[in-house]
């Protein structure tokens, strides 16, 4: 079975710069890179508060896997990625209200810095569709 590859944008200019998309979805399989919290405005939302970051970037990551035909129902794994590791309640706290009843597998981890001093995290989704195919069988 052969599968197309759909490049998903949400219109970063970077995408073309750097050579990358937001996500990709080849057959069922959705991979979301790695999401920072940035608004429609490019510019980087909630500064200094983790909390809203990570519903910045889950909010990015959900409009994404809707682009792609699916949503955060099919996510499989999340890695949530902090410059400080004494935020992690807080992210798990917001994570949690989006993915509670979902409950994919998780990593929490730290970095140094993102690209953008501002950012205090980035979040990363992998998704499945599920019974995705069936219909053709």
């Amino acid at each position: 079975m052969t599968y197309d590859r759909e490049l998903i944008s949400n219109g970063n200019p970077m995408e073309k710069i750097v050579g990358f998309s937001r996500a990709v979805r080849v057959g069922p399989f959705i991979t979301v890179g790695g999401t920072a919290p940035v608004g429609a405005d490019g510019k980087t939302v909630g500064v200094g508060n983790v909390a809203a970051q990570t519903r910045q970037c889950l909010e990015v990551i959900k409009t994404a896997l809707e682009q792609a035909g699916s949503g955060l129902h099919d996510v499989v794994r999340t890695r949530i990625i902090l410059t400080n590791i004494d935020d992690w309640k807080a992210a798990i706290d917001v994570r949690k209200e989006y993915f509670a009843d979902v409950r994919p597998v998780d990593t929490i981890m730290a970095v140094d810095r993102f690209v953008n001093p501002e950012w205090l995290i980035e979040i990363e989704a992998d998704a499945v569709i599920a019974g995705f195919g069936e219909a053709d069988e």
